[in-house]
């Protein structure tokens, strides 16, 4: 079936070409210089349709792709010229001719260029929307996937030109602080405009051009004239049976933008496996906090706490009840002066069930291999409760000063019970549950004395407490902890932890600009934090009484004090087509951590370098290099002694006499984008080496251990090597291709423990290889597909995986009213060894009907048409070189009857 959709997609591709005459030639001014990125559109007299257009390349060029014996009127407009008309009409023989504009501002010129598909403005590229949708479209994400050098992934997260998107905006208000998913899941297609790219993007003006922001993309929505000073939105909801359930979804949208204010409103009531906010997106929601330290030269990173409560794959397990409330505003009570905020409940429900098969195979020193196998059905049932709140002050009186103002809290109540049944371990059931809770705060004051000098300061705190409580029911104690009692029937264990986090980092720049093309950077910044570690264990004996176990090996208390004092030195120069910026910054550290009645503290300077350097080959095509030297140090979790339950048969201990890590890294990327033939080309390559590592040194015993963090001499570092190369090309508007591969390459060293107390070093190496075709029609009357095939290499010590998944999409608007979409998913997943070899695919569907200018619109829609059961994929471990194999069950078929009105 996949070839055969493969050729009707390459005979229909053919058979448009072949009946199509080309039209080139090269678009100039009067004083015969060619004009790069000028719009050229060609419109068919008959239909009045514009049958194509292209962007002129560096030299100038411009390509159309034509009906044969057809009456076209050639319009060509580039700002500052006169607009150009000519009148031709195709033969079955390609044309050639050239274009001269004359100079002149006026309103016809932008009248044409506003007509354009696509159109470049400075550093801006502009998409027009209606474009590129051919009416199945619903959301957001659908219109940027037909979009050329733009992607979107299930995710959410958006990709321009192979640069991941750093916030979305509405009209230049942020959409939930420029969440990309929340963007991509809900803002209307039919709402949509202009859709444009901000390539180069800094927020704050007056670090414009003082910064390296070659990598900085954000996206500014254009709304419809209808949708503006309007209240706009629609109102879903559905009904529907699963096999085992009846179904529903309640998901109103509401939305109001003006140029005073806005505000937006998001629900979503569904137990049909829809996830708004995953606990994924939870933990990496930043509400816009940057790393303001990137600069710096050291990484102290405050580690999350959670217990690992186990996470959905895909988004999808046996069972999903979402509940979802989210609302954004932002109100200009001055020219000057914003304040915006967003609010978000998300409340999830979900039964899990995964099926693992465990291997690691064991070189011992006396050359004996030992292998473990481990069969295991995991059984889960979570709740969690997330809350996410920001308020926002932006004050810019003028171009010389910028104050800002952000506060973010996130609060969660989460809880999991787990039934465990393993092949070595018996019958096993854990209790999890934590209240994390958070508050980052950040005050941004930047100010322009004058050309030459530009001051910035930038402060951020963060709050963070974490009470996680874990629960372990065991038929066996795999580990000894002291004052615990081993003559009971069954092995009930119990941990608390309370951990606290108060950070605080500062900085100062002063930028000089010596030249107007080179500037000098001055770096003076901070970083504190202070950390509080707490817990104990203790049993439930069979009588329900409680075992206290407080040895100290069991318990810890726990205060850490970091501090980093640093003074930074950088230097830009623009020199031709290159750009230079090495830096240098001096660093004093000072750490304390008191536990177990004493007190271990250390202070050392260090050196570290920097660089930067660009080579702007062409005004689209790029090649950039970063180095940098960082200083790596471990949070408090890693310093506290006393025993904390990984899992039930994880048992880790840190080390207060732990000392840095240091990393270096080397990156080249290469970026190509030319909107004369829609082509884009981004290759990256990425080393880095790390010296001095903390490692993990474990006793493996069967599939338990216990382990602990160490120091690694220089002789044994870690490395990493990894490159990917993507190719992708529009044809039109009619045909995009791309395709790609990724191949990545692992060392890791780790210190194993014999059974004897000995000690070896244990190094393991693992490579993946990914690669990717795909291959997608946007044509307005007839059927349109989405092919596209990944195939993966997962190559470890112990194992070789190998995954094939094609895929393909249909969709197809007809008899003006009706819209069909279908995705299939194929997976065909195997070891080397064929001890391993399934197969599984996913189906859903949709047809839905609405009227043109009808409010209402019906959805038939089903999800799992074939009645897969579970999923499959696989993990590599470098702790112990293992494998894992893994089965996870999802929602049954069910069917969904929905109306939805458009406000």
């Amino acid at each position: 079936m996949k070839k055969i959709f493969l050729l009707l997609a390459i005979l229909l591709s053919g058979s448009i070409y072949a009946q199509s005459v080309k039209v080139t030639g090269i678009l100039k001014d009067t004083d015969n210089l060619v004009i790069e990125t000028a719009n050229v559109m060609a419109v068919n007299q008959a239909t009045k349709a514009m049958d194509a257009y292209n962007i002129t390349s560096e030299k100038g060029e411009f390509s159309l792709n034509l009906k044969p014996n057809t009456e076209y009127v050639i319009k060509a407009g580039y700002i500052g010229y006169a607009p150009f008309e000519k009148k031709i009409t195709t033969t079955k023989e390609n044309m050639t001719f050239d274009i001269v504009l004359t100079s002149a501002n006026t309103i016809e010129t932008v009248e044409i260029v506003k007509e354009m598909p696509v159109r470049i403005s400075g550093d801006t590229i502009i998409y027009n929307s209606d474009s590129f949708t051919n009416g199945t479209e619903k959301k957001l994400e659908d219109v940027l996937k037909k979009l050329p050098g733009v992607s979107v992934n299930k995710d959410g997260e958006i990709e321009v030109e192979g640069k991941k998107v750093q916030k979305v905006m509405v009209e230049g208000k942020d959409f939930f602080d420029g969440d990309t998913k929340i963007a991509t899941k809900n803002i209307p297609a039919d709402a949509l405009d202009k859709i444009q790219v901000l390539r180069n993007y800094n927020e704050v003006s007056n670090l414009k051009g003082l910064e390296n922001n070659e990598d900085n993309v954000a996206l500014n929505i254009k709304l419809k004239d209808g949708k503006k000073n309007f209240w706009f939105g629609d109102m879903m909801a559905g009904a529907g049976v699963g096999d085992t359930e009846d179904r529903s979804i309640l998901n109103p949208k509401l939305f109001y933008y003006s140029p005073k204010y806005s505000v937006n409103l998001i629900g979503n009531l569904n137990n049909i496996g829809e996830l708004p906010l995953t606990m994924q997106d939870y933990f990496k929601f930043t509400g816009g906090f940057k790393n303001m330290m990137k600069k710096g030269g050291s990484n102290f990173n405050v580690t999350s706490n959670d217990l690992g409560i186990m996470g959905m794959r895909n988004n999808r397990a046996k069972n999903i009840d979402a509940k979802f409330g989210a609302a954004n505003f932002s109100y200009n009570p001055s020219k000057a002066w914003t304040i915006s905020g967003f609010g978000i409940y998300s409340y999830n429900k979900t039964d899990l069930q995964t099926d693992n098969i465990y291997n690691r195979t064991d070189k011992l020193p006396n050359g004996t291999t030992v292998s473990v196998t481990e069969n295991r059905q995991d059984i889960s049932k979570q709740k969690t409760n997330l809350g996410l709140f920001k308020i926002s002050s932006s004050y810019v009186p003028s171009t010389k000063m910028h104050l800002d103002y952000d506060a973010l809290l996130k609060t969660s109540d989460q809880m999991e019970s787990q039934n465990v049944f393993s092949s070595l371990q018996g019958n096993i059931f854990t209790e999890k549950n934590q209240k994390p809770l958070s508050i980052s705060q950040n005050l941004n004051y930047y100010y322009t004395l004058n050309d030459k000098n530009v001051f910035a300061f930038e402060l951020q705190n963060l709050f963070q407490q974490e009470d996680p409580f874990y629960n372990a029911n065991l038929q066996f104690q795999p580990f000894f902890l002291s004052g615990y009692n081993t003559t009971q029937t069954r092995n009930d264990v119990n941990q608390n932890r309370f951990v606290k986090t108060n950070k605080t980092d500062a900085k100062f720049d002063y930028y000089y600009m010596i030249t107007p093309k080179s500037n000098l950077n001055v770096t003076i910044g901070n970083t504190y934090s202070y950390q509080n570690f707490n817990s104990n264990m203790f049993q439930i004996l069979d009588n329900g009484t409680r075992n206290n176990l407080t040895d100290s090996s069991n318990t810890n208390d726990v205060n850490y004090a970091f501090n980093d004092a640093f003074v930074g030195l950088h230097y830009k120069i623009l020199t031709g087509k290159f750009t230079f910026n090495p830096g240098v910054s001096l660093h004093q550290f000072n750490t304390n951590d008191t536990q177990l009645n004493s007190s271990n503290k250390m202070s050392f300077n260090r050196v570290l370098p920097d660089f930067y350097a660009l080579w702007q080959i062409k005004k689209s095509q790029s090649l950039t290099y970063n180095f940098s030297l960082t200083n790596n140090f471990t949070d408090i979790n890693k310093l506290a002694q006393g025993y904390v339950f990984s899992n039930y048969n994880s048992l880790y201990s840190g080390n207060r006499f732990l000392e840095n890590s240091i990393s270096q890294v080397h990156s080249l990327r290469f970026f190509k984008f030319s909107m004369f033939n829609m082509e884009n080309v981004f290759a990256n390559l990425t080393y880095t080496k790390q010296t001095d590592i903390i490692t993990n040194r474990a006793l493996l015993t069967g599939v338990n251990q216990v382990s602990s963090s160490v120091n690694i001499n220089s002789n044994f570092p870690n490395e990493s090597l990894s490159g990917m190369f993507n190719y992708g090309r529009s044809f039109a508007r009619f045909f995009k291709a791309n395709g790609g591969a990724s191949l990545s390459w692992n060392k890791n060293n780790n210190i194993r423990v014999n059974p004897d107390n000995s000690e070896f070093i244990q190094n393991t190496e693992n490579y993946i290889q990914n690669y990717n075709i795909g291959f997608s029609t946007n044509l307005k009357n007839l059927p349109n597909i989405d092919l596209s095939y990944n195939y993966s290499i997962s190559d470890s010590q112990v194992q070789t995986f190998y995954v094939d998944n094609p895929s393909i999409t249909l969709e197809y608007f007809f008899l003006d009213a009706f819209s069909f979409t279908a995705d299939y998913d194929f997976y065909h997943n195997r070891n080397k060894a064929k001890t391993i070899d399934t197969e599984y695919d996913f189906l859903t569907a949709s047809l839905s009907y609405q009227k043109k200018d009808s409010k209402l619109e019906y959805k038939l829609s089903a999800t799992n048409l074939l009645d897969t059961k579970s999923l499959n994929d696989n993990s590599f471990n470098a702790l112990g070189g293992s494998t894992n194999f893994s089965s996870y069950y999802v929602q049954p078929r069910y069917v969904i009857l929905s109306l939805k009105y458009n406000l």
